[in-house]
């Protein structure tokens, strides 16, 4: 056992656990891309963006916020290849870069609908008699 190493429980499955981790370098990148949904503001263009492509000037008034704030948050969205640009002339437009984007934002969405957030400013009754929990 390396110094590292703290006694299992169940080797076993550890050993499983750890097969199955991804490389430093994919541990990193999806880290770096749910860092990327830790802003707010970059969310809210991702799912502007889950009805198809939109240029900057739309986003910003769907968004409310500045063209500038806009293409910045795009820039670092685009770098870790969360969306596409494509031009049409002189317009450039965005849009989720494939399926996959699609589909953690698409789960996100469900699970903030299925979960109660604990965040006062929501209006929502906090009590644990509150909390439905659907049948499926």
């Amino acid at each position: 056992m390396s110094r590292n190493e703290a006694p299992t429980i169940n080797t076993a499955q550890v050993t499983t656990a750890r097969l199955q981790l991804p490389s430093e370098a994919d541990v990193t990148d999806l880290a770096d891309v749910f860092g990327l949904l830790g802003e707010p503001s970059r969310v809210r263009i991702l799912i502007a963006l889950l009805d198809g492509r939109m240029c900057v000037r739309d986003l910003a008034a769907t968004i409310e916020l500045s063209e500038s704030a806009v293409s910045h948050a795009l820039r670092l969205l685009r770098a870790h290849r969360v969306v596409e640009v494509h031009r049409s002339g002189r317009v450039a437009y965005y849009e989720l870069a494939d399926a996959h984007v699609r589909m953690l934002l698409e789960l996100g969405l469900q699970h903030v609908g299925h979960t109660m957030l604990l965040h006062p400013s929501n209006g929502l009754d906090q009590s644990p008699s509150s909390c439905h929990i659907p049948d499926h």
